[in-house]
């Protein structure tokens, strides 16, 4: 599982705010037990499905998708969660100053939101992350084609993405 997934998961654990926002649409200790699970070195692939198979629960369920969705409009919540994800990239600054741009603009939430609310295009994503995990190139590149090609919110997540130079910036070489 990406590392920076996991740091920005336990960043937003962290955050009070965080916590009381989804407390009561998740079992707070299963999450804090899977998130300390992961921290360790060696932890179980076993874990990770498990992690993986709560995030897409989580997204299924309108409840506490709209929630967090909210939290992540809060710049308190927010800014954490970016800096957290953009640590990891201190090798990369331009890397990290376009996702964290992205991060900010609203357009792009928006267009995360109205992305994240269509089930077909959820289970496309998940489709495409379950084909990552297995090291499955053909099968995630199908995926991505397939939300590209059929999915107009997609479409526009992608340009917005794109207008951050975020996918310029995961081209370039170190």
């Amino acid at each position: 599982m990406n590392r920076n997934l996991v740091k920005a998961l336990q960043v937003a654990w962290g955050l009070p705010e965080f916590r009381a926002g989804v407390r009561h649409l998740v079992d707070l200790e299963e999450v804090a037990g899977l998130l300390a699970t992961l921290s360790l070195p060696d932890h179980d692939h076993e874990v990770e499905r498990s992690l993986l198979n709560l995030l897409r629960s989580a997204l299924d369920t309108v409840e506490i998708r709209e929630a967090v969705l909210l939290l992540l409009e809060q710049d308190e919540v927010r800014k954490p969660l970016v800096a957290a994800a953009v640590e990891p990239l201190a090798d990369r600054p331009g890397q990290a100053a376009a996702i964290a741009s992205a991060a900010e603009d609203p357009a792009v939430r928006r267009e995360l939101r109205a992305v994240l609310a269509n089930a077909t295009v959820r289970e496309l994503i998940w489709q495409a992350i379950e084909n990552q995990m297995s090291d499955n190139r053909f099968g995630l590149i199908r995926r991505a084609a397939v939300l590209l090609v059929w999915h107009p919110g997609v479409r526009r997540l992608a340009w917005a993405l794109r207008r951050h130079g975020v996918f310029r910036e995961l081209r370039r070489k170190n």
